[in-house]
C-alpha cells in the first residue's frame, strides 16, 4: 500500500519541489504548498486508477490540482498560477511525447498514431480539467459576490427608509 500509493506521491512532491526552484519561487511556505499540490494531484491520479482510464485519471487529477490552487491562492493572496503550474507538472505526458516521437522516427505508423492520440488526449484532459475547475470556482465567487451585494443593498435601503 505504502509503496504503491504514497511513494509515487512523495516523488511527485519532490519533483514539484525542484520545479519551484527552477521557477524561482521565493517564499518557503509557498514552495512547500505548491509542491504539496503536485503530490495531491498525483494522489488523485492514483486513487482514480481503478475507476477510470488514463485520460479520466488526468482529468480528475487536474481538477483536484486546479481547485487546490484556487483555494491556496485565496489563502495566501498569491496568483493561482504559482500553485497550478507547479502542481500540474508531474502529470505532463512527457513519456508519451517521447514515445510518440520515437515511433514516428522509427516509421512505426500504427504505434505512432496510437501514442499520439493518447498523448494529445491526456494533454487535453489536463487543460479541460484546469478550465472546468477554474470556471466552477469563478462562478462560485461571482454568485457569492452577488449575494453580498444584494445584502448590502438591502441594508442601505433599510437605513434609508428608516431615517426619514
Amino acid at each position: 500500500m505504502f509503496k504503491d500509493l504514497f511513494l509515487p506521491c512523495l516523488w511527485a512532491f519532490l519533483s514539484s519541489l525542484v520545479f519551484c526552484g527552477i521557477f524561482n519561487v521565493k517564499d518557503k511556505t509557498i514552495i512547500f504548498i505548491s509542491a504539496l499540490g503536485g503530490g495531491l494531484g498525483w494522489l488523485a491520479y492514483l486513487i482514480s486508477a481503478p475507476f477510470a482510464s488514463v485520460v479520466m485519471q488526468n482529468f480528475i487529477a487536474a481538477i483536484t490540482v486546479a481547485l487546490y490552487s484556487e483555494f491556496m491562492s485565496r489563502i495566501f493572496k498569491t496568483p493561482s498560477t504559482v500553485f497550478l503550474v507547479i502542481g500540474v507538472l508531474p502529470m505532463v505526458p512527457g513519456g508519451g511525447i517521447y514515445y510518440t516521437m520515437e515511433y514516428g522516427v522509427q516509421g512505426n505508423t500504427e504505434m505512432f498514431i496510437e501514442k499520439f492520440i493518447e498523448t494529445i488526449s491526456v494533454a487535453g484532459a489536463i487543460a479541460v480539467g484546469v478550465s472546468v475547475a477554474s470556471a466552477i470556482f469563478r462562478m462560485y465567487s461571482y454568485f457569492q459576490n452577488q449575494q453580498f451585494k444584494q445584502r448590502e443593498n438591502m441594508v442601505i435601503r433599510y437605513d434609508r427608509d428608516n431615517n426619514k
